[in-house]
Order: structure tokens, then sequence, then C-alpha cells
């Protein structure tokens, strides 16, 4: 088998894969169907742009070779609204989520006069130097543009999820921040990939250009199929925020500038360490700042301020300090030997092994497994 039947079986795999989990997503009775019908969406573009690998065994028209390329204009506008549909639970599509077709749009207008209106012999010799065309130029620089600024907006939206999901909450499902982060990169090597492919189309080095192809059409392949399975397979790992929500440090200065003196934050510190002393509310595993703040009487921004700011901690931090303290006193108890680490990590509020022994390391230096024995 030669390299462009391999290039072409790699794409025909990736397509029906691809088609396959997004007729899955699009079906599955789930409560999360807007994220699943982006992420189905972004799948078929993806599998739209791959089929041009083998399209011309199937189809002869030009028009429609020509939208199978304008279509992946498509693709990061939809990923980029996928990942504001997982992160933020209050997501929804307006009429504003219109304008991420704008390049969409320009490239296909650009495309009208020389090849859509365009008859017989004058169409085909358009179509065969299409690539060396202004319109292809301006087409790659506008993808171009266009993926430098999805990307660098989703990593922004990453960044701002983790920030307030460890102010906000404990025991964050972190696999929701990891897996999307690890397809962000994934998603920005393939596109290195496509990128230096088109730089070889315009050189000689054809054996490059195809090995380029392969490479970018098997990472594909592999990443949607390891993101998709993962993600079905263990959707209570997944957790959103409130898109209203603010990091802390947005309105701490106000708070700080309106509010409390130094004697009502030290009362106020003071008052939080006695009452997860004495009441424990560490215990509950899924505890948020909303409920603790409600538990301990301290307005809701308060407390985030004095956690975050005076305490120099996130309140995911915060929490689990507690609950590492307790698990070092059980771990101590020679009348509760027989626990086994699982147990006590269930016990303490802990609902992750791997949280556990994380956050365990952090304040002891020593695995759970390791205090005990010493």
């Amino acid at each position: 088998m030669d390299k462009l039947s391999f290039l072409e079986v790699i794409a025909a795999m990736a397509v029906f894969i691809s088609l396959l989990l997004s007729v899955f997503l699009v079906t599955v009775k789930t409560e999360r169907k807007l994220e699943n019908r982006l992420f189905a969406a972004f799948l078929i573009m993806n599998a739209i742009d791959i089929s041009g690998i083998f399209m011309h065994l199937f189809v002869e028209s030009y028009n429609l070779k020509a939208f199978k390329i304008s279509a992946y204009l498509l693709v990061m506008p939809l990923f980029y609204l996928y990942v504001n549909a997982v992160c933020y639970s209050d997501f929804t599509l307006k009429r504003k989520h219109l304008l991420h077709l704008i390049p969409f749009i320009v490239a296909n207008l650009m495309l009208v006069p020389r090849l859509y209106l365009a008859e017989g012999a004058a169409k085909e010799a358009f179509f065969t130097t299409m690539w060396h065309s202004p319109e292809m130029f301006v087409y790659q620089l506008i993808g171009e543009l266009q993926f430098f600024y999805y990307i660098v907006a989703v990593f922004m939206i990453l960044k701002r999820y983790k920030k307030i999901y460890l102010e906000n909450y404990t025991n964050p499902n972190t696999l929701l921040y990891q897996w999307l982060f690890q397809l962000t990169l994934i998603f920005l090597f393939i596109h290195v990939c496509i990128f230096l492919k088109n730089i070889m189309r315009y050189t000689a080095y054809n054996d490059l250009f195809i090995w380029l192809h392969i490479l970018a059409g098997t990472s594909f392949l592999l990443a949607a199929c390891w993101f998709i399975l993962k993600a079905l397979n263990y959707p209570e790992l997944f957790r959103r925020i409130e898109s209203t929500l603010q990091p802390t440090e947005d309105f701490a200065e106000t708070l700080e500038t309106e509010n409390t003196t130094d004697e009502t934050k030290s009362f106020q510190i003071e008052q939080l360490k006695k009452f997860m002393v004495e009441k424990e509310p560490f215990l509950e595993p899924s505890l948020t700042i909303q409920e603790l703040a409600d538990q301990v009487n301290i307005p809701v921004r308060e407390l985030s301020v004095l956690i975050n700011h005076h305490l120099n901690q996130h309140f995911f931090d915060f929490v689990n300090e507690y609950r590492v303290k307790k698990a070092m006193t059980i771990l101590k108890d020679p009348t509760k030997k027989e626990y086994t680490v699982l147990e006590i990590l269930y016990e303490v509020g802990f609902n992750s092994k791997s949280s556990f022994h994380t956050s365990f390391k952090k304040y002891t230096n020593q695995t759970p497994t390791a205090f005990r024995n010493n």
C-alpha cells in the first residue's frame, strides 16, 4: 500500500468514527444536550474537512470541494462554543454567536466570482491552480488569524475556570480541566501539522507533505476517540461553574475599602477556624464556599476574600488542609489501624484517591501509607 492509499484509509476511518460518535451524541438521552450537540457538530466539521482526502473518488463537483475547504473555518468557533458549554452551566446559544460565521461567509464570498459562478473550462482551470490564487492566500491568512484568536480565547476560558473552581469548590473534578486542556494542546499540535503541511504544498517536498497529512489525520482520530469515550464513560466527573462567578481578585479590593476593619477580619478568621474544627463541615465531599458561608454566617464574598487573600489559600486547599489533618489523626490512632487508606479518605471528605494523595503529600511530604508506618 502506498502512502496516498494509506492516507485515504486513515481519513476514511477518521470520518467514519467521527460521524458514528456524532450520531450517538445527538441521539443519546442526557441533560447535557447543548454541549453534546456542539461537540457532534465539531466532529462533523472535522469529518467534512478530512473527507477532502478521498472526496475525489466519489464527488466531481468543484463547488462542493471548495465548500468543503471553507468548512474548516467553522471548526474553531464550534470548539470554542463547546468549551464554553462544558465549563459554564448557564451557557446558552444566542444571536450574537452568529458572528462566528463571518470568516466562513467571507471565504465563500471570495470564491463566488471565479469558482461558484464560473462555468466549464474556466471553473476547472481555477480549481486546478486554486491554491496558488490570491483567494486561497487570503483564505489561509484568515484561517491562521482565526485559529490564533480562538486558541488564545480557549486557554483564557480554561484558566478562568480553574481559578474560579479552586476558589469556590472542594474536590473539583479536575479531569474536566485536564481533558479540555489536553485536547486543546492536541488540537494545537494538529494545527501545527496542518500549517506545516500547507507550507510544504508550495515546495518540492511532496513526501513530507503527505506524511504531515497522515500525522494530522491520525492525531485527530486518536484524540477524538480518547476524549469522547472518556467523557461518555465518566459523566459524573464533569462539574461546571456559573459564568456570573468572578475570581476573588476582581472584587477583593472593593470589599477591602468598603467593609471590614482589621479587627473584624481577625475575628472572622478566628470564628471560621473554630467552626471548621468544631463542626467539621469539610466532611461533606461536595462542600462549596456558598454552603460554608451560609453555615458560618459570613457573606460569601467576604468569606472568599478572607480565605483567598488573608489566609492566602484557595478554598480548595483551605478545606483539604482540615481533611488531611483529620486523616493524620486517624492514621496515628492505634485503635483504627484496621482502617484502609481508601476508607479513611472517604471518611474525611475526599471522594478521589488521587486528590487525597496529592493533598496529603502536599502537607506532610509523605504518602498516607508512609505516614502511618512512621
